[in-house]
């Protein structure tokens, strides 16, 4: 449990930085986007390159070279992914969830905060968060596709075109 044999320690000692400098060479050679925290997919993304990364490092089953393509491969469904939601009509909607709008002129959208999952409370920290203590003031607050909510004041509302693409809450009063 504690300590197996050498050959163990001196793997993980060769094959774990020849890993990680694959990783950041994919990585930089797939684009930015590639670790985007843009919404579950990316995060499931994230997670699997850690999971595989881990893999290779300490298990004797998996040689470098399969870690490494099993890397690649991955980089190439998020880089697939990401052109599907970027250049394929419908695309965007089979990758992401579509921002909710959860609060509307300084009214909670109940429905909306239920199909969500959300509570008023959570709602309201976020309005704290941007430095707002009366919730009247708020024209918006939207959930957004990678689970954060984004606070719109009042003032700074103007045309409401930032709301677009965001999906009204559900069953409005």
């Amino acid at each position: 449990m504690w300590f197996d044999t050498w050959s163990d320690v001196l793997r993980v000692l060769l094959v774990g930085p020849a890993s990680y400098a694959a990783l950041v060479l994919l990585l930089r050679l797939s684009g930015k986007r590639t670790l985007a925290k843009l919404n579950a997919f990316d995060f499931v993304i994230t997670v699997a390159f850690g999971s595989t990364l881990a893999t290779i490092f300490l298990s004797t089953d998996v040689s470098w070279v399969e870690g490494v393509v099993a890397l690649g491969m991955l980089a190439l469904l998020q880089f697939l992914a990401a052109v599907v939601a970027s250049r394929v009509p419908g695309g965007r909607a089979l990758v992401t969830a579509r921002p909710t709008l959860v609060l509307r002129d300084g009214r909670m959208l109940t429905d909306a905060l239920r199909d969500q999952r959300l509570t008023e409370g959570e709602v309201r920290q976020a309005i704290r968060g941007t430095g707002a203590g009366d919730v009247a003031a708020i024209a918006a607050v939207v959930l957004e596709s990678d689970g954060s909510l984004s606070v719109i004041a009042r003032e700074n509302a103007g045309d409401g075109s930032a709301l677009a693409d965001v999906r009204p809450g559900a069953r409005q009063p």
